[in-house]
């Protein structure tokens, strides 16, 4: 168990300002004492496996305004310097959608009509997913010092690269509505809705592997390699750079269509690409048999396997915490 105390921060500061403040007290001389004595009683923090679950919720709750300052601060590092600055965000995403749209349309000849836009719509999903997941993993190791000297919710830092990931999204959105305007291409706009469901489960699902991830990768480091490895093998688990009929047949032949949907970020694609990409069935070159792209249910059917992975991540969010509430009270040692 680690007890860490610190004084009441002003109005308005995060709770980690509190343990700044404490170690200026600890190490500073004497004249410091009645300035931060005149600041009130202290809190102490009780860093420890007993905590309960509401009581780390509220303690998350609390550090909203240190969530919003790591989330703008992460923005702000990753592009400073720049000279292209936020476009970086922009640009990286429609290269890479250059790149698979000249192997798979131009080279491959797959015959799916507007293949740029169905790959795009499921990109979207994995490079929010990819990079909320692999920044996590690592991100209490990399803030060490931060952690071993500061007293807050140290799974804010999980959750804030989350947000982070959120906000480059809606970057690489920018995109995706400027090829649909530049292609005159029209989304579902009667399902539109859709989106907000799928999204609330996909970031909800990133949080709780989040948050999992960052506190395990503290005692076995592996952990952070390991999860580029499942990355790779995940992406192409996901029906992105080919189409869910391609799959269909065999997995529902073999009787394996409720594993592949049971892949929390297949639904989730398979909503961006209805909604987004809006093409249901197309009649391949050489034939005159129409093939359904995607699967042929209403739109309730993708929300209900949306509103489905929500909560369940809900379960592995609150998971997630409890782990990490048992494994933090070492995390000054470990690192």
């Amino acid at each position: 168990m680690t007890v860490q105390t610190a004084p009441d921060s002003g109005p308005g500061e995060p709770e980690a300002a509190s343990g700044l403040t404490e170690s200026a007290a600890a190490n500073g001389s004497a004249d410091q004492a009645p300035r931060l004595g005149s600041r009130g009683p202290k809190v102490t923090r009780v860093v420890a496996a007993r905590q309960s679950l509401r009581q780390r919720l509220a303690e998350l709750w609390r550090s909203r305004e240190l969530f919003a300052f790591l989330v703008r601060k992460e923005i702000k590092v990753k592009y400073k310097n720049s000279i292209l600055g936020f476009l970086w965000s922009m640009l990286n995403p429609a290269l890479t959608l250059v790149v698979y749209f000249l192997v798979f349309k131009v080279v491959l000849k797959n015959g799916v009509p507007d293949f740029a836009i169905y790959l795009f719509s499921g990109l979207l999903v994995w490079n929010l997913f990819s990079y909320a997941v692999g920044g996590s993993t690592t991100v209490v190791v990399n803030n060490g010092g931060i952690v071993k000297k500061v007293s807050f919710a140290r799974e804010i830092l999980a959750v804030s690269t989350v947000g982070s990931s959120a906000v480059f999204f809606v970057f690489q959105s920018s995109v995706m509505v400027l090829f649909l305007l530049v292609t005159w291409h029209a989304p579902a706009w009667g399902e539109i809705w859709l989106l907000v469901p799928a999204l609330a489960a996909l970031l909800m699902f990133s949080a709780a592997l989040g948050v999992f991830l960052s506190a395990v990768n503290v005692y076995f480091r592996d952990t952070q390699h390991l999860v580029e490895v499942m990355l790779t093998v995940w992406f192409w688990a996901v029906p992105i750079v080919y189409t869910f009929h391609t799959v269909q047949s065999g997995i529902e032949r073999h009787h394996l269509a409720w594993i592949y949907l049971a892949d929390p970020l297949v639904p989730v694609v398979l909503t961006f690409q209805r909604v987004l990409y809006n093409v249901s069935t197309f009649v391949p070159p050489g034939s005159s048999t129409p093939v359904q792209l995607l699967p042929a249910h209403g739109q309730w059917w993708y929300a209900a396997f949306d509103l489905g992975v929500f909560v369940v991540s809900i379960g592995l969010f609150l998971g997630a915490l409890t782990v990490f509430g048992r494994l933090e009270g070492n995390f000054a040692e470990e690192l």
